[in-house]
């Protein structure tokens, strides 16, 4: 049978996320383990591993659309484009320093290839150019992709 305190953090997960945070956090401060609401907890932590891979493809996603929009269209580069592809970069090596396991993303070439493919997508809306335009498998390694200094006929 549940206690009353487990059924009042369940309650809680349901209605002020915040407070269930807080309140948790002091349980497992005080090793109140009998009364952690353990189904949402682990479901908390699981979700946490998947914000990190979210924010990976996020930025990777936005580094590759930039990258394809300078190959495309190598007449029209911007200097908010190299200011996008660094700070995106910037942000994979940070979440690399702080997750190492999610290289393991990177070296999965299916992984990289649905990350590309919405990439494509994006870069062929935002340019008005059609898909016949751009190559259908990622045209950059994962060393350029993630390489500071690797730009497309960066003179800008």
């Amino acid at each position: 049978m549940k206690s009353i305190e487990l059924q009042m953090l369940q309650t809680l997960y349901e209605q002020d996320f915040c407070a269930w945070v807080e309140r948790t956090a002091e349980l497992l401060r005080s090793h109140q383990w009998d009364t952690l609401d353990l189904e949402h907890l682990i479901e908390e932590v699981v979700d946490l591993g998947k914000s990190q891979q979210r924010a990976l493809q996020s930025a990777l996603r936005l580094v590759l659309s930039h990258l394809l929009k300078w190959k495309y269209q190598p007449e029209r580069p911007s200097r908010s484009w190299q200011v996008t592809i660094t700070y995106e970069r910037l942000n994979i090596d940070e979440l690399l320093q702080e997750s190492p396991s999610l290289q393991r993303f990177l070296n999965d070439a299916e992984w990289i290839n649905t990350i590309y493919q919405r990439a494509r997508r994006e870069a062929m809306v935002e340019t008005g150019l059609s898909e016949d335009n751009f190559a259908i498998a990622c045209p950059f390694s994962v060393d350029e992709i993630l390489d500071l200094d690797f730009y497309l006929n960066a003179d800008k």
